[in-house]
């Protein structure tokens, strides 16, 4: 439990904005783009001492040519930190239902799909064929409709699933401190809040309508999130939105700050590249294989203890090379619509995946690769926290 649990409500003049404010996009972008190759060198030649700096210069185009270089330490670092072992888990698709419009993504309030919402049933069902499936770990996604899948429903819905899995965290709409401290005491974990882009002058382009298209709550919500003791804190942008660089380097600020000042909490970073999904979005940026891998390595030789996490949205055969190389945890088996395990309406998917296989060929995989994986948390299994 953190200690800033104890102090109240956090005070919003600590809020990172005020970090971030200081740092101008065009300018941090170009900074990145002026790293040359002794920079890359200096900082792969650095130990524990890594500065953003440092991380600039590793997701710079400076350091492409050192990416086997890049690789070989993220994989040893890896290992050495975290064992030869890789987290499962699996998203559980609560409701497709949403009031925002973003321009990227499936449930937007504009596109007219079928609208669903599962009911008591229809969770216990979906939760007892995860369980066959061989995990204890499980991400609750849903939409952002407040009056709909609001707090009741996701602190219901945390208690429906508690006797089935010992690890619950959420991936759903920016809540207030005091619900966030309502959820945990209800066994809540974990919860993944992505910024999506912090590049604030186009944001409100990607999300138009909605409490989505109000950049500095969205932005505040890991001090909200960290000062209500949630356990862990999962961070990311959506990688073809705006420049990948200078948004991964606006996320490595912002996992520096929340470090520093919420030193108790864990952290994850995660890598989602814009799927295709019903609304059709061309990516702005393409990253490609290549460029995804320097990223993780850069994230990992940057900071040591940070989790990262790689789902199903990426291919069998990329996921099958860089699982050694950097990455924590990965999804398998993963359905992307409301009681997808269950039926099979494809077009109540939020986006689609890439990797279709099953989680036993991934564990297999895994234990080919002399990995072990961990269907359960590490960090509950020893401490008996959730």
């Amino acid at each position: 439990m953190n200690t800033q649990l104890f102090s109240g409500k956090i005070n919003a003049n600590a809020y990172f904005k005020d970090v971030f404010f200081k740092h101008s996009w065009e300018t941090i972008s170009e900074s990145i783009y002026s790293k040359n190759s002794e920079d890359v060198l200096a900082a792969l030649a650095k130990e524990n001492t890594l500065t953003l700096e440092d991380f600039k210069a590793l997701i710079s185009p400076a350091a492409a040519p050192f990416l086997e270089l890049m690789a070989q330490k993220s994989a040893a670092i890896t290992r050495k930190r975290f064992g030869n072992t890789i987290q499962m888990y699996v998203p559980l698709y609560l409701s497709n239902e949403c009031q925002n419009i973003c321009t990227y993504c499936g449930f937007s309030f504009t596109n007219k799909i079928p609208r669903i919402t599962l009911s008591d049933e229809q969770i216990i069902e979906e939760a007892k064929i995860i369980k066959k499936m061989g995990f204890d770990h499980v991400l609750l996604v849903t939409g952002e409709a407040n009056q709909t899948v609001g707090t009741p429903y996701l602190k219901h819905s945390i208690q429906l699933l508690k006797p089935y899995f010992s690890n619950i965290s959420i991936e759903v709409q920016p809540l207030e401190q005091s619900e966030y401290e309502d959820l945990r005491r209800e066994g809540l974990h974990a919860v993944l809040v992505y910024q999506e882009t912090y590049n604030e002058e186009h944001y409100k382009i990607h999300h138009p309508k909605g409490k989505k298209s109000n950049f500095e709550y969205r932005l505040n919500t890991p001090d909200r999130l960290a000062a209500a003791g949630i356990h862990k804190i999962g961070l990311g942008v959506l990688i073809g939105l705006e420049d990948w660089r200078t948004d991964s380097f606006f996320t490595a600020l912002h996992l520096s700050y929340l470090e520093k000042k919420y030193w108790k909490t864990k952290y994850s970073i995660s890598f989602p590249r814009l799927r295709p999904f019903s609304g059709g979005l061309e990516p702005k940026v393409i990253m490609n294989d290549r460029e995804l891998l320097q990223l993780i390595c850069a994230y990992r030789i940057y900071n040591e203890q940070v989790e990262l996490s790689l789902s199903t949205r990426e291919s069998a055969k990329f996921r099958d090379n860089v699982v050694k190389l950097g990455i924590t945890a990965i999804s398998a088996g993963s359905k992307t619509n409301p009681g997808g395990y269950t039926n099979a309406e494809e077009n109540l998917k939020q986006f689609e995946i890439s990797d279709e296989r099953s989680a036993p060929e991934i564990a297999v995989l895994l234990k080919q690769l002399n990995l072990e994986p961990v269907w359960k948390d590490w960090d509950n299994g020893i401490s008996g926290i959730g």
